[in-house]
Order: structure tokens, then sequence, then C-alpha cells
């Protein structure tokens, strides 16, 4: 059964019933959470201003106590450094012989060495950090970036996994399933006594974060009308996931122990599985899979939900065809996304437009607490901004051309990020608004993304090629921290990086087969042809009248 004859048979449930409108609500609620702890290192592993410890006992005057630590300029500011103090013993001889600092002694001309009795950290923000407890700063800084990555990695993980399981086992029990991963792995993260236990875990929550939010997404997609996928795959889903990110910096204003947070953020999952009877399994996926009674069984559900008559006999072509019948198409796999050479080229350009928008987005997203102003606002407008982005892709999906919207938000994220470093340094507030207005259209970016990604793909591969391609993301969002890192090294350098990459990913976004007004693809045969190839057999194509522009729209 192809989607447009799909569509055509479940048209007896309307557009916008209780039902569709229960689905919606019920699956964005599930990312939420994803959203609270996609960006929590943001607060748990924030670097506090630190100091060398000058211990209690050591035998100098106070005076001497206060001339300890040298003083660095940064950011024209003039602040204790954060890694190196004078030789303690070379005070304390001093401070014996009652030499004044300043006057009888030189100070700057004191041999300096590393805080070997650790750090004093700032707790007027936090009271403690991972950063904080295990001392992951100076020599050890490089660590943070480290466990920021690993989780990425965890999530990268997710989504190679995500889609192939809920393409094997079914969409329902692997969403409760990876749920259930962030939120057991979280709670044990509390009991971490180590960072590289920490990290450990931190793999393992990220892993089942992103695992939700693809299956979600698809389940989503293959259960809703037509003109209500673009309500859900854009402003629907994204703005549940914006909205726990927004709630994130809330949360971390009032609770500033990084356990306590965690905790915070982490139960709302536990309200989530009572919701098990409650949303059903996607009935294309049942068919798929042969399940035509179980597929009808929830559509009559539905249809009663809706207070709707539905039909005696919804799949009639189906009616009496053994089980085994679809048994082929459900061992596709990810090696069918290469499989022929237009489906290869289209999941190589998408897997690159995918990787330069995660670097844009977690880049910005991370950077967040570094940037001037209050750590907590910079934080939740980084979030707000996410929000119209959703809004705007919502009528763009609906009315314009995919390639055309995918490339205008991405190419406009990377043309703001190269223009960044030419802001005066005086001009901070104009710095950080063109920040915003990146972060904005990486988010109409990521928004677009998913959904076309989706369009372009046939059911027996959709949740295959969703999760494959977020895990090439997941590549960007693992390389992102480095991103960040290299300012150190050079102000600019990561703008002009992550600017030239996203602007080339908006390129070649153009070169992608336009799914817009058509239906979703059931089978390979019926996939668009990419923009470079010339040819394709006409009977593998789908129409593209003005009835399915109306009435069979995608999107």
């Amino acid at each position: 059964m192809s989607a447009q004859d799909y569509d055509e048979v479940t048209a007896f449930l309307g557009e916008w019933g209780s039902f569709q409108k229960w689905i919606m609500l019920l699956l964005g609620i599930s990312v939420i959470p994803n959203g609270l702890s996609m960006f929590s290192v943001v607060f748990i592993a924030d670097t506090p201003a630190h100091h060398c410890v000058i211990p209690p006992n050591a035998n100098i005057s106070a005076e001497w106590r206060n001339y300890s630590i040298p003083l660095e300029e940064d950011n024209r500011e003039m602040r204790y450094s954060k890694c190196t103090r004078y030789k303690l013993d070379v005070i304390q001889r001093l401070s014996d012989n009652g030499s004044v600092p300043g006057i009888d002694v030189n100070v700057t001309e004191i041999e300096q060495e590393s805080c070997k009795d650790g750090w004093e950290y700032d707790k007027s923000i936090y009271v403690s950090t991972i950063v904080s407890e295990w001392d992951l700063v100076c020599s050890d800084a490089w660590k943070v970036p480290v466990i920021t990555s690993i989780c990425f990695f965890g999530i990268l993980t997710g989504s190679f996994i995500s889609g192939q399981l809920s393409d094997r086992f079914g969409r329902k029990i692997v969403l409760f399933a990876t749920i259930g991963v962030q939120t057991l792995f979280t709670f044990i993260q509390l009991l971490s006594t180590s960072w590289l236990i920490f990290t450990a875990l931190f793999f393992f929550v990220g892993m089942g974060g992103i695992s939700t939010f693809v299956v979600a997404f698809v389940q989503g997609m293959e259960i809703l009308t037509p003109r209500i996928r673009t309500i859900y795959s854009t402003v629907g889903i994204t703005i549940f996931f914006v909205i726990g990110y927004m709630l994130l910096p809330l949360a971390a204003y009032f609770i500033r122990d990084w356990r306590m947070l965690l905790i915070a953020i982490n139960v709302p999952g536990l309200f989530y599985f009572p919701l098990w009877r409650l949303i059903p399994e996607s009935p294309r996926w049942l068919l798929s899979q042969g399940r035509v009674e179980e597929a009808e069984a929830i559509l009559r559900g539905a249809a009663k939900k809706n207070g709707v008559t539905a039909p005696e006999v919804i799949f009639r072509a189906l009616q009496g065809l053994p089980k085994v019948e679809n048994k082929t198409e459900s061992r596709n796999n990810v090696c069918d996304l290469v499989k022929s050479k237009n489906i290869c080229w289209i999941t190589i350009i998408l897997s690159f437009v995918w990787i330069a928008v995660s670097i844009g987005y977690f880049a910005i997203s991370l950077n967040s607490s570094n940037l001037h102003g209050n750590r907590f606002l910079n934080c939740f407008f980084s979030a707000a901004v996410e929000v119209p982005g959703s809004i705007l892709s919502w009528p763009l999906l609906r009315s314009c051309s995919r390639r055309l919207c995918l490339f205008a938000s991405l190419f406009l994220g990377g043309a703001v990020l190269l223009l960044t470093p030419l802001i005066p340094r005086d001009l901070s507030w104009l710095s950080i608004a063109l920040e915003m207005a990146g972060k904005f259209g990486f988010s109409v970016a990521f928004t677009l993304v998913f959904p076309f990604t989706a369009e372009l793909y046939p059911t027996v591969l959709r949740n295959t090629a969703v999760g494959a391609c977020s895990t090439a993301a997941r590549l960007g969002s693992i390389a992102a921290p480095y991103f960040v890192y290299l300012g150190t090294y050079h102000k600019s350098l990561p703008y002009i990086l992550m600017g030239s990459l996203c602007a080339l990913g908006g390129l070649l976004g153009l070169l992608l087969p336009e799914t817009y007004g058509l239906p979703l693809p059931e089978t390979i045969d019926h996939m668009q042809t990419i923009q470079r190839c010339k040819k394709r057999k006409t009977s593998n194509t789908f129409s593209r009248d003005t009835s399915a522009v109306e009435n069979e729209s995608v999107l």
C-alpha cells in the first residue's frame, strides 16, 4: 500500500480530532526531559572563578597572604591567576624576615608554582559543579570538553541503533525503553565518585535522550494525518524540546548544586511511564510488518476518540494476506542507505548537511555561559530564540520549497558566524545579537532537516534513515566543544571554521530532491531522484499534480 493510498483509506479519521491532539501532546511531552538534559552540561560542568588555595596553616602574615597570588589580565580586568601562585616557601621566608610586599620586595619577581594545595572556588554563582568537585581546571581543564563529547558519543550511538531497533521491534516499545535508559542512568550519575565514572554514565544518558527524540518524531510523522505533520514536525515536537531547554536555566538559577540539579531535571521522565497504555503503536509500521488486524484495531480506537465511524474493513486490499508478505521489506537495514547511486548521494549530502547544522547549533548553545552578561539569561535567550525559529518553520514547510528553505536558514547561520569576528570588542552586545541570530538560523535548519529527511526516505527505511543522519549529526556535536575550545588559541578561528562549513552545507542542500507536495514514499523505488541525476524511471516517480499538492501534501 502506497502512502497516498494509506492517507486516503484513513481519511475518515479527519484532520484534527481528539486522537491527533492527544498523540501530539503525549509524544511532545516525551521530549521535554530531552530538552532539559541535552544542555545540562552548560551548568553542571561550568567553571566557577577560582584561584590557588593558600593553606590556613601556612606561616605567613595576613599582608603577604593578600599578595601570594599573581594578578593577570582577563577581559580587560585584573584578576587572581587561576593556575599559579608565588612560591610559598619564598613568601614564608620573606614574611618571617618582616619584609613588606610592594615596598621592600617586588612581588612580581618572585618565582611562581602550580596550585599544589588545590583551588578555592567562587561560590557566589554555584554551590558546586563537577568542575569544582573534581578540580577539572588548569592542566585538567581538557577533561570538561571530553565529558561533553562522550555524552555526544552516546547520542551518536543512540541515533544509530534506535532507528534500526524501532524499525525492527516497533516505535512504541523503543520509545519507552529509551526514556527508561535516560532516566535510570541520570539517577545513577548522582552516585559518581569521579569524573571518569560520571563521564561513562553520561554516555548512556545521551544515548537514551536522542533515541527518545528520534523515535517520537518518526512515530508522530507516521500516525498523524498529512497536514498535521507540518505542525508536529515543526512547532509540535520542537516546541516541547524548547520548553525543556528553557526550563533548564530556570532550574539552574534556583538550584546551584549539580547533583540536586540533575534530580530536578530527571524527575519529569518518571511521570511518563504510566502513559504506556495511552500511546498506540504506529499503524504504518504494523502494516509494513503484515500486522493488519492490529493496525485496524488502533485506527478503530482513533475513530472512536474522534467521534466518527470507521469502515467495516479498513484495509480491504490487505485482508487475508499472510503476515509474512512484508517480511522481505522488514529486513531492510542501514546498508540500504547506500545501495544505489541515487540513494547513496542523497545519504552523503544529507549527512554533511546534518553535520554542519549540528556543529553550528551545539557550538553556540554550549558557548552561552561564556558570553558577556548573566549566564542564566544568556542560556534562556539561546533557548527562547528557537521558538520563533520553530514557528517560522511551519509556514515555510507548508508553502515553500524544502531545498530553498534549508539553504536559506543554514546559509544565514553560517554568514552570521563569519561576520561575528569583525565586530569591535566594545560592541559585545552586537556580538551576542549576531550569535543569537545565528542560533535562530540553525534552529530553523534543524527543524526543517528532520521532516525533509523523513520525506526523502521510504517507510521501510524511514526510521533507519533519520537515525543514520542523526548519527552523522552527532559527529558535529562531538566536535562542537572543541570548535569552542579553539577560541583559546584564536578568538576568530571557531567562527571562521563554523561559518564556512555551514555555508557550504547550505549550498550542498540545493542538490537534494524536492519533496514539497508529494506523499511519503513507501518503497525505495518510490524515492525522488537527486538533482545531479539526469534520468529516472517514470514508473517509479510520484506524480506532482495540483491535487497532490493540495490534498496529499506530506507536510
